[in-house]
């Protein structure tokens, strides 16, 4: 979602009706670890409801401003609970200190009475007749309920009725979850229409196009006509890959500046003209669009959300392009994160090995803000030969997983293969120069062959990546109830391999497990 798409902001006092409820006072808030985003594609915030300490996502649709909205929906408001989350709110709007917070699962107070008059506000019906129409309705519901002792939001009279508001309460909260949240409740994730599948029981339906834009192609950086953008660039983690894409931008003319976790590999790149900045917020500060490509997506998480992170610079000047090998959820979480702060975010997951990034050969797969995009059009082409867009969010690391999932299992086979050459005692050169003249010929197998045969494992992947990129396919089988069988094996061969001390080599080194 692109920021300039979003209305509300951080810190921003609203109301906020979720559906079976009352309108309630609440600020949109950076959303806590734990509270998830629905997979729903429509803009929304995080909301921390003033009273209840809860939290919930809320569409943008279903959200007013406080203040314009304030006497129009706290009119007939007698229950407790909303006379202090309205005191909450007013001392909020004076010192913009919020009040105490709890990750709790329950809602604010039910009163369906009061949803049409919201509704007709939101859709900008909201007449007087209808409003005093509402109201008179509204007021003999809750007359009729108050009387059972079974409102949510005031102390019922007895114990039966306070178990039966419990339950009702519970009830409509796992309807509002269910309706909110596709992941959780249904088979079929609606994240995506590029990995959904049809049910089992239907006709399969012809595959979704992706839309997947062809839009640079050069084949090496000395062929390249880049004009380099008069943006400033940033970029975390400068291992295997980061590095060789610092040097392809700076060798194509971008101003850049540098940040890594040891300082030492910092040293080159200042003197092949990078700055050098001392924290990922730093970077942040001094740059329009920053790259990060660093090992996992724990490591991600911790760069954006941590200490000194990139959060604390993020605002509507800045671009940030996550190139680390994540899934979508991570990806998701960080976009949110990002686009909450008003800043711009794209997904750029690459193919290919440290060769490839040196000579600025890459793949480059991109999801998120379109405009952000268009703007690092100069470093694609200085990283890569070829980038695509994909879409959404969590398309690009989708189709990474994919191919991951089968470069990783191809090259399982290989090692076996391999090892059951030797054992056949057949040379291993002669079937890789009978694999050569195959359909099977591709610069990538002959490679990892070249590598087995001469047994030193030289890094151009490292074996613990592919380790983790099989894990993150597997898990992404797991929540769109995919069976990957031959994922999971090679995923354990890739894991014994690592467990030897292999995990910093190449892939290749997956032989060792093969054979031994």
């Amino acid at each position: 979602m692109s920021s300039d798409q979003l209305k509300f902001r951080i810190g921003d006092p609203v109301w906020a009706k979720m559906k079976g409820f009352s309108p309630w006072p609440g600020v949109v808030v950076l959303p806590p670890s734990e509270v998830k985003r629905p997979a729903i594609k429509k803009a929304m915030h995080c909301v921390n409801f003033f009273g209840t300490k809860d939290f919930a996502w809320i569409e943008e649709t279903s959200m007013k401003p406080y203040e314009e909205y304030r006497e129009t929906l706290t009119k007939d408001k007698k229950s407790k609970a909303m006379v202090q989350a309205l005191a909450e709110v007013e001392k909020y709007l004076i010192d913009r200190v919020l009040p105490g917070q709890s990750t709790g699962a329950s809602s604010p107070s039910k009163m369906k009475d009061e949803d049409s008059e919201f509704d007709a506000l939101l859709s900008g019906a909201g007449d007087k007749s209808t409003k005093k129409s509402a109201k008179k309705e509204g007021g003999r519901k809750r007359n009729a309920s108050e009387g059972s002792g079974s409102t949510a939001s005031g102390p019922a009279s007895s114990s039966t009725a306070k178990k039966r508001g419990r339950k009702e309460a519970k009830h409509l909260k796992m309807d509002e979850e269910r309706d909110a949240s596709p992941v959780q409740y249904s088979k079929k994730p609606s994240v995506s229409n590029l990995l959904d599948r049809p049910n089992a029981m239907a006709a399969r339906p012809a595959s979704p196009t992706v839309g997947m834009d062809l839009v640079t192609s050069s084949q090496t950086l000395r062929e390249k006509d880049i004009q380099p953008s008069k943006l400033n660039f940033g970029f975390l983690g400068l291992g295997i890959m980061g590095s060789g894409m610092v040097k392809n931008l700076l060798n194509s003319g971008h101003n850049v500046t540098v940040w890594n976790r040891t300082t030492e590999k910092v040293k080159d790149f200042v003197e092949a003209g990078a700055k050098e900045a001392l924290t990922p917020s730093d970077v942040i500060a001094e740059c329009d669009i920053t790259f990060s490509c660093v090992s996992d997506p724990q490591s991600a998480k911790e760069l954006v959300f941590g200490n000194c992170g990139v959060l604390q610079e993020i605002n509507t000047t800045k671009g940030y392009v996550e190139m680390t090998s994540i899934d979508s959820d991570t990806s998701q979480d960080i976009a949110e994160a990002i686009s909450l702060k008003g800043g711009r975010y794209l997904e750029a997951q690459i193919q290919g090995s440290k060769g490839q990034a040196q000579d600025g050969t890459l793949v480059v797969l991109v999801a998120g803000d379109r405009s952000l995009f268009d703007d690092c059009q100069s470093c694609f082409q200085a990283m890569g030969k070829n980038s695509f867009y994909l879409g959404e969010v969590g398309n690009a690391s989708k189709m990474n997983l994919v191919l991951q999932t089968m470069i990783g299992v191809t090259l399982a086979g290989l090692a076996e293969g391999m090892a059951l050459a030797d054992r056949a005692g057949l040379q291993q050169k002669d079937v890789l120069e009978v694999l050569e003249l195959t359909g099977l010929n591709c610069p990538a197998i002959l490679q990892k062959g070249k590598a087995i045969i001469e047994g030193g494992f030289p890094t151009h992947q490292p074996l613990q990546h592919m380790q983790k990129d099989l894990k993150l396919s597997l898990n992404m089988g797991d929540q769109l109830e995919q069976p990957l069988p031959l994922t999971a094996t090679a995923n354990e061969v890739f894991k014994h391999a690592k467990r030897l001390g292999y995990g910093e080599h190449d892939v290749s080194a997956v032989y060792i497990r093969a054979r031994f």
